[in-house]
Parts: structure tokens; sequence; C-alpha cells
């Protein structure tokens, strides 16, 4: 009798212990609880497109993948885990995240701000003082090539000179390049056509206070315009006449009352009656005469910034006054049309700097420096009058739209000492 032999019978592999935490469901979890399953009661995984990807994300993250794969012991392998995939915690965008429209800096301000000076556009107000014939309407209008002096709107060559200092203003909308710019001009006929020329320039600083006063009251009313307008005289250029000899006392003295108060520019008119040489000899006694009386044009040394504006306006200072020739007629010169003078030996040209100074003039007036003179009156000369006038019996009372009345010393800073009326 043959032995039987049993069939082997292989040992059951061990369970491995439950974690405490496995079976129960977490709150948080967003699978539902799980029944039996294999390695003897332990859940069972997702399938990984069961995992939920937060979006924006390339997958879970890396503890969240190990713990995935460990959680059923080391029988389950490290597969699950892996194919599930490494993340990085949402840190990196997809596709479907908010994309660059285009630069970012701070240096955008500029164009914004171009932008919107484009559409409010900008006020220039400048003043032309000097006795008659001496082209101060011409110069205005070559200096901007257009006619906008006040004799350019309405005047007729009948018109006779004033018996009295008179001041006229006429006003103009220019546009270049898209850019507009109001310009005023205001002219003084009358000036120094007197016989008697005593105290001749009051009325124009009777004028240049009164745009200040203007501009205060609609500072200080209560409700005031989101853009004031105005009206203050940022630029005056005075006439020289082309004696060759030296300053006039009506000269000096209007230079020097009015200096404090608005920007002087001194120019030789109608330069082109003196030679080079006496040109460049009298420029250097009248610079020499306003040092001697204390008289200080624009642009004045204390408001040099830095070292280069200081370098750049000394030579402007070097050049003062200049010496321009005006005209609003073209010749043809070498194939080209330019602003001249004719005379029997020659073309006088207006813009060559080998004739005149105007071309200078232009450039300083419009090109480098039409800002720096708006700021200058306004921070400045305008605040040099605001605080003479807030000092004035302890502040002034303005009027505003309502009808009620403030003390411009509760602006000021000072302890009030007023009550609202």
């Amino acid at each position: 009798m043959s032995d039987i032999v049993p069939p082997e019978v292989k040992p059951k592999p061990a369970v491995p212990a439950k974690p405490p935490n496995v079976g129960a469901h977490s709150p948080s979890s967003p699978f539902p609880p799980q029944g039996p399953g294999v390695g003897g009661g332990g859940i069972v995984a997702p399938p990984t497109s069961a995992i939920p990807v937060p979006i924006g994300s390339h997958g879970p993250s890396h503890a969240g993948s190990h713990s995935v794969g460990h959680g059923g012991g080391h029988t389950g392998g490290h597969a699950p885990a892996h194919s599930v995939g490494h993340g990085h915690g949402g840190s990196h965008s997809t596709g479907g995240g908010s994309t660059l429209l285009g630069y970012i800096g701070i240096d955008t301000i500029i164009e914004q701000m171009r932008k919107k000076t484009m559409k409010t556009g900008f006020d220039f107000n400048i003043m032309v003082v000097g006795h008659s014939g001496l082209g101060k309407s011409t110069l205005v209008n070559t200096l901007f090539k257009s006619q906008v002096s006040r004799k350019s709107a309405g005047w007729s060559r009948d018109e006779k000179i004033p018996k009295t200092m008179e001041i006229k203003s006429v006003s103009h909308v220019i546009e270049e390049g898209g850019v507009k710019m109001k310009l005023t001009v205001v002219d003084t006929p009358g000036f120094g056509d007197q016989i008697n020329n005593d105290n001749c320039w009051e009325p124009i600083s009777k004028y240049i206070n009164e745009q200040f006063e203007k501009f205060l009251k609609e500072e200080v009313n209560i409700t005031r315009k989101k853009r004031i307008p105005d009206t203050r005289v940022h630029c005056c250029i005075y006439f020289i006449p082309p004696t060759g000899h030296s300053l006039r006392q009506l000269d000096v003295e209007f230079m020097k009352r009015l200096s404090h108060s608005v920007n002087i520019i001194p120019v030789i008119a109608k330069s082109d009656t003196m030679t080079l040489e006496e040109r460049q000899e009298f420029k250097q006694r009248v610079r020499k005469e306003l040092e001697m009386n204390g008289i200080e044009f624009y642009p004045q040394k204390e408001f040099d910034d830095d070292i280069e504006d200081k370098s750049d306006n000394d030579k402007i200072r070097e050049t003062m006054p200049f010496a321009v020739v005006g005209s609003d007629k073209e010749y043809q010169v070498n194939g080209k049309r330019v602003l001249g003078r004719k005379t029997p030996w020659g073309i006088i040209e207006v813009e060559n700097p080998n004739h005149c100074e105007f071309a200078q003039l232009r450039d300083f007036l419009i090109r480098s420096h039409l800002q720096d003179l708006k700021e200058v009156t306004h921070n400045i000369h305008y605040e040099t009058y605001r605080a003479k006038r807030l000092n004035e019996n302890g502040g002034f009372s303005t009027c505003c739209s309502n009808a009620q009345r403030i003390p411009v010393a509760l602006l000021s800073g000072r302890p009030n000492k007023h009550k609202l009326c």
C-alpha cells in the first residue's frame, strides 16, 4: 500500500497591523467609508483618476502622494503613490491663469501725464513791455509763428498812441502735435511814451497782483473749481531800445520794481540797427548795469536746482540780454523760404544765429524753460504774494459761491482768532 502524501498547505501571509487611523472616516475626506477589503479590513486606495486635483496645480503635494503609497504597507508598493505625480503645492499657474497685458513699470507715469496733458492742455501767459515802435507785436508773432499779438486781432494803423498806459490782452488756442495751449499775450500800449513817465509801471504791477489775487480767491473758496483758470503772468519780455549807450532810468526803475513779482527777460529790440561790435559792447554794458542796480532777471541764480541746471542757466545768463530781430515776412534765400528783413545790402535772417539771437530766445522760452517759467511763477512769485496777503491783518476773507466767508488764516495753519461769518 502506497503512502498518500497530503497536499502542501502554505501558511497565510501575515496581515500587517491596522493603523489606528485607517478604517475611520475622516470628516474632511472626500471619499465615503469603504467596506472590508484586501488586507483584513484595510481601505482600498481610490483609483488614480478619482483623486481630485486642485485647479491651477500639477497634482497633490509631494507629502500627500507618499501617504497614499505607504498607507497600506510596503506590500502595496510605491506604484500607486508615484503614479499620481509629484505636486508643487499649486505654485505654478496653468494656461487658464491671468496673463500680463504689457510692460509694467513706474516710468509709465510719464505716459499717463502726457495723455492727461494732451486732453486738458495748458495755459501760458506772456507780457510784452516797451515803448511804441520796438516791434513787440511782430516779435510775439514770430515766436509762435502765428498772428497772436494784439495788433493782429483787430488793430488798425490809424490807432493813436494812448494818453495813458493801458493793459490789453488777447487769447488764442494754439494746437500742435495734438497738444493744445491757451496763449494769452498781454500788451502795454502807452508805456514810456509820455513826457512825464513817473510811476508808469504802477498799472502793470497792479495788473500782475490782480491776477495773483484772482487765483488766490479761487483757491481758498470752499467749493472751488476742479481746475482753476490761470491768468497769472508767467513771463514778461522787456524791450530795451537799441541806443548803444546804456539803460534809461525808466528801464532800471521798471525792472527793479517788478523783478520780484514776475519773471523778467530783457531783450534788445531791433538789434539789426547796430553792428556786431556795437551790439556786443552794448550787451556787456547792460549786464553790468543790471548787476550794479541789483536787478534779478530770469533765470535767477538761487533757483538753479542742480549742477546741470546751473551749467545750462549760466550759459543763458551770459547771453542775456538777447539781441533780437522780428519779422513775419518770408523771403527766398538760397532756394529756401526764410523769415527776415530785407535791406538794400541784403536780407537779415531772423532764425540765423549769425544774424541775431532770436533762435536762442525761442529755444529758451519755449523748448527748454516754458514749464520752469510756470513753476517759478507759482512756487516763488505767487507764494510770496500769498504769504504777504495772509500776514496782512491776520488774514483776509474771501467770498465763495454760497456767499459764505472764511478767513484765509484757517488755511495757513496759524491759530484761528476769527469766527466764520
